[in-house]
């Protein structure tokens, strides 16, 4: 894996939303829940000036494996949720939503959202990437 994390930043006046390809596992929350804003077929894909800032927020919290995050140019990010939750899926797969310190080959990282591998074949680690039985 390479060094850094490999985030974009799409800004808007009110709100800048971060992607991070390598942890999308194609929920399509985004998508369903403003298509106005996440279009894959369009480029950029992410146009956060096309909705509200809170409700785009609200859509970002969505993402389960928190490859969508936000910060509002007013100040301020994610509030994690609390207590912190943890769900199994049938497949293995832990979905986290917390407030959660990971530990991952680019160092620790704050995070309030994350799905984990559970099989432990994530190229990934901690974070599922779809290579192993958990993903599948």
């Amino acid at each position: 894996m390479s060094g850094k994390p490999q985030k974009k930043a799409y800004e808007a006046p009110e709100i800048t939303v971060t992607f991070e390809a390598r942890r999308c596992l194609h929920a399509t929350e985004c998508i369903r829940g403003l298509p106005e804003v996440f279009d894959p077929s369009r480029r950029p894909w992410i146009q956060p000036d096309a909705a509200p800032a809170d409700r785009l927020a609200e859509v970002v919290r969505r993402c389960p494996s928190g490859a969508l995050r936000y910060e509002l140019a007013a100040g301020g990010g994610e509030t994690p949720d609390r207590p912190t939750h943890i769900t199994r899926t049938p497949a293995g797969q832990l979905i986290v939503r917390g407030e959660l310190s990971l530990d991952t080959q680019e160092g620790t990282h704050a995070e309030t959202r994350a799905v984990l591998c559970g099989c432990g074949a994530s190229q990934l680690q901690p974070h599922c990437d779809h290579s192993g039985s958990c993903g599948q």
